[in-house]
């Protein structure tokens, strides 16, 4: 703790200046697939460990869907080929949800434009928690001076009434089906949905159960879906950023 205090009178807290660069090497990021041939099912191995059922192979073509994905890495642990790779790239939001979907097979490429940009100067959050505590640190650690998210417009308010987008987090039990509408209902036109976490996107560990935890877009339409358990701060703001339409 001394280093730390001393470290920070020593240098200050400075603002990042780079916009969602990479992550340091020490990092993992989220699994990847590469151009490197898969051995496909005669292996499948990625396949038998990822607990949440992202990855599926099917002759020599594997998918990798990052919205189910916890980020655990079982699966670059387990491939032999190097076809699953760590990304350490921050820029991981998409704006449809197929588009979280990754393989190995080319594929035809999805426009990432919006219909309208009606927040590209500012935006107004009003962040829904719904039981993810880890996502909601990591959206609380963007309004800090590292990462600063309110110098590209964007804050976070109290009440939907006053804001633009719900940022969501965890994933939407039954039990918060009925307040999250009512919070959606409560914004004025044009308004939009965030999806931040694989528990917001899917359910995550959650979904298929009882509990009805599906993720958020069984319940409201999403504007963009940010995948990690939890997503890093600078994705999070990448999100926000790809909703607004400035990237």
């Amino acid at each position: 703790m001394r280093n730390v205090i001393k470290s920070i009178f020593n240098t200050g807290i400075l603002t990042n200046p780079d916009i969602c660069p990479e992550l340091p090497v020490e990092a993992d990021g989220l699994p990847a697939i590469s151009a490197i041939p898969c051995l496909g099912e005669s292996c499948g191995k990625c396949a038998t460990v990822c607990p949440m059922k992202a990855i599926t192979v099917k002759e020599n073509e594997i998918t990798l869907d990052r919205g189910r994905c916890l980020g655990c890495h079982s699966c670059t642990g387990c491939c032999t080929t190097g076809t699953i790779i760590h990304d350490r790239s921050t820029r991981t939001a998409v704006l449809k949800r197929e588009d979280l979907i990754l393989s190995n097979m080319p594929k035809e490429k999805n426009s990432q434009q919006a219909a309208s940009h009606p927040f590209l100067q500012s935006l107004h959050i009003r962040e829904v928690s719904t039981g993810c505590n880890a996502c909601d640190l990591e959206v609380l650690a963007t309004t800090n001076a590292i990462f600063d998210i309110a110098r590209f417009g964007i804050h976070i308010t109290a009440s939907p009434r006053f804001a633009d987008a719900l940022l969501v987090t965890g994933p939407v039990g039954m039990a918060m089906h009925d307040p999250l509408q009512r919070c959606y209902d409560a914004m004025a036109e044009p308004r939009l949905v965030i999806a931040v976490g694989t528990s917001a996107i899917c359910g995550g560990l959650h979904s298929g159960g009882y509990a009805e935890a599906n993720g958020v877009d069984t319940i409201l339409p999403v504007a963009a879906y940010i995948p990690g358990e939890p997503p890093h701060p600078w994705s999070i703001i990448h999100g926000a950023l790809l909703a607004m339409g400035r990237i």
